[in-house]
């Protein structure tokens, strides 16, 4: 079978997603990430037998934010298995992704692991099974991607924590409705330094390898998921992935993926590839505009999605 050409079609698909390089902004409300120029861009695919596919700016490392949140996800459920679904479900939002009202009204369950509320919660769930939650979940993520030179950015999660209002309440409400169990700044801090992860699209990719490649153990630095497992992650991706615009990547790209406010996105086409992209400029939906258009692009191009 003759194989795709995707450093061609990567090379495509930059020239055609050229007029939507000025369009949406960077993430300003959290101050590290407005210095960030916002005229990157990078991508990177990973094929299962490992080849690599990179354009521009594909080894930059960027500050992954809420694409953590898949990782974070991974280490619960090798904790706590199924009962993990009692603190936190598995619905899309439909709201925002650091909506208060919403978790009010479901009394403090948060609708998905993605949502910021839900996030909260899988790193309360670390606090309690593990005696270093930051280390542990570091040397995960070193594991995952093949680089034990990627870290945590001090000065981005220090960035969050002093304009992180909205966090420490959804944290607070999460508390008083009994989904907190650890004191409630050692669980922001753990939260914060998660999201300041920085890796590169290939990081990424190479990282998302082992929820594209289901049929291979899953088994990293101790973290161990069965394959059903590994796809149940993959689907909550695919309805979840991208908060309220996430029936909109569903219907454009067809993947399962996820999203950051750091302008990066990571996807994963079963059995075949994972792919990563980040611009820094945001569509009013906190998704990257340049990184939506060039999955999409991608998909149609190849004519490969898991639909």
């Amino acid at each position: 079978m003759e194989r795709t050409d995707y450093q061609r079609i990567l090379r495509e698909i930059r020239r055609e997603i050229e007029p939507f390089a000025r369009e949406g902004r960077a993430a300003d409300y959290i101050p590290a990430l407005a210095e960030v120029d916002p005229d990157q861009f990078g991508i990177c695919i990973r094929t299962i037998d490992g080849r690599i596919y990179g354009l521009e700016r594909a080894d930059a490392r960027f500050s992954i934010q809420s694409i953590t949140k898949v990782f974070s996800l991974a280490m619960c459920l090798w904790l706590e298995g199924d009962a993990l679904w009692r603190r936190v479900g598995r619905e899309p939002s439909g709201t925002a992704f650091n909506s208060l009202i919403q978790l009010e009204v479901e009394r403090g369950v948060p609708r998905n692991p993605f949502i910021n509320a839900g996030a909260i919660v899988l790193a309360d769930v670390l606090l309690r099974h593990l005696d270093d939650p930051e280390g542990r979940f570091l040397s995960f993520v070193r594991a995952l991607s093949g680089n034990d030179a990627l870290d945590y950015d001090d000065r981005v999660a220090r960035s969050e924590r002093e304009k992180g209002y909205l966090n420490a309440a959804i944290a607070n409400l999460l508390k008083y409705h009994g989904n907190l169990h650890g004191d409630i700044e050692r669980v922001l801090r753990l939260y914060f330094l998660q999201c300041s992860v920085a890796m590169s699209c290939r990081d990424l990719a190479c990282a998302f390898g082992a929820f594209a490649d289901h049929r291979t153990p899953f088994r990293f630095d101790g973290v161990s998921l069965t394959a059903s497992q590994v796809k149940r992650i993959n689907a909550i991706m695919q309805t979840c992935g991208f908060y309220d615009e996430a029936g909109e990547f569903s219907f454009l790209v067809g993947l399962p993926g996820k999203s950051g406010v750091g302008g990066g996105i990571v996807a994963v086409y079963p059995q075949k590839y994972s792919v990563a992209v980040w611009s820094p400029r945001l569509n009013t939906k906190g998704n990257s505009v340049m990184g939506m258009k060039a999955l999409e692009l991608l998909t149609t191009r190849t004519e490969e999605s898991i639909f």
